[in-house]
């Protein structure tokens, strides 16, 4: 009898060294189109040359507007669709991400409460006066309170089943969406409102070079302490009895990787809102291409991650032009046909079984 294939280990370099090189192209596509446009050659050439070649309008445009922004959407398309991958493996179910567990939905009414009734009865900018780490904080809060509220309504006794998992998801969901929108009702001023829409569609226009360390030290602390439990998460796809002959405790195990990923996912909705779709459709593409096993596929996830919101970003801003279309709708027209053939393609359903 044949074995199933499975892809060789010289696969993932070859793979990680096409995805940086799509990456690259992408960020200088990003860098290049626009309102204005400047030719490719042009932005390497602002961003290799020497200081000559860092002033004038077209090196502003490149290193002040555009290069925060192609950066930003980098880092939290890396860091959604490790949280996927990591989501996926926890509950057993490629149709998981942060939206369908409610992490996405509750960084968001995190961070709109705050910006509503945190920022002072005036109409000066939403994000003004409440402080660094004020929204960052109140994301991570609403996060990882969604995906506690989750994983509790799935527990039945000491066992916790896919389908239920899914369902309680789902649920949360819809009331935390429900409760935004309340907000959005609530809210008193128009700079208000502005700022709740970009928390519930998504956008990286608001990036600055200021604001990129937060978000990529949540992606590159949280990617490297998943990537070093790569084991047990392997381990967690022989099924809850199996991780626990192999010697994993599960319970342990699912309720600190639960923490680590609504605290990468709650900082980066806080710098992009939310944007749906990709933790859902990077992992699984990954996963055909360099297997199941967590060592190869996070990285190949992140860097899968990177490229598609880069390119999600470029289709929003230009697709329209002078109009900027949200990128959380653009990722939702790619991601909602996807989420649709996964379902015609899956070989049983999980959500009502459990």
């Amino acid at each position: 009898m044949s074995r199933p294939r499975t892809p060789t280990a010289p696969r993932t370099p070859v793979v990680l060294a096409l995805l940086t090189a799509a990456l690259l192209a992408s960020a200088v596509a990003g860098l290049a189109l626009g309102p204005v446009r400047i030719a490719p050659g042009q932005v390497l050439d602002i961003m290799l040359g020497g200081p000559g070649q860092r002033t004038g309008a077209f090196a502003s445009i490149v290193w002040d507007v555009r290069m925060p922004r192609v950066l930003l959407g980098a880092v939290v398309g890396a860091g959604l669709a490790v949280a996927g991958t990591v989501l996926q493996a926890l509950v057993r179910n490629q149709l998981a991400d942060p939206f369908l567990l409610g992490a996405s939905s509750g960084a968001s009414l995190g961070a709109v409460l705050v910006i509503v009734f945190g920022a002072g009865a005036g109409a000066a900018g939403a994000l003004g006066g409440i402080g660094a780490l004020g929204v960052p904080a109140a994301a991570f809060a609403g996060s990882m309170g969604a995906l506690v509220a989750v994983y509790a309504m799935a527990r039945r006794g000491a066992t916790m089943t896919t389908g239920r998992l899914i369902l309680a998801g789902v649920a949360v969901q819809y009331i935390l969406s429900a409760l935004t929108s309340l907000v959005l009702v609530l809210a008193a001023h128009p700079d208000q409102i502005r700022s709740v829409l970009f928390w519930t569609l998504g956008g990286l226009g608001g990036a600055r070079w200021d604001e990129l360390a937060l978000p990529a030290a949540a992606l590159l602390v949280g990617t490297a302490l998943l990537t070093a439990l790569a084991r047990p998460l392997d381990l967690l796809l022989a099924g809850e009895e199996g991780a626990r002959t192999l010697g994993l405790d599960t319970g342990r195990f699912r309720a600190a990787v639960f923490v680590l990923t609504s605290l990468v996912i709650g900082v980066l909705v806080a710098c992009s809102g939310a944007i749906g779709f990709v933790g859902l459709m990077v992992p699984h593409a990954a996963r055909m291409v360099v297997g199941a096993g967590h060592r190869a596929l996070l990285p190949v996830a992140a860097l899968g991650g990177a490229v598609f919101l880069t390119l999600a970003d470029l289709v929003a801003r230009t697709a329209a032009a002078p109009e900027e279309i949200p990128v959380g709708v653009v990722t939702a027209l790619a991601g909602g046909p996807f989420f649709l053939w996964m379902l015609r393609r899956s070989t049983r359903v999980e959500g009502v079984a459990g």
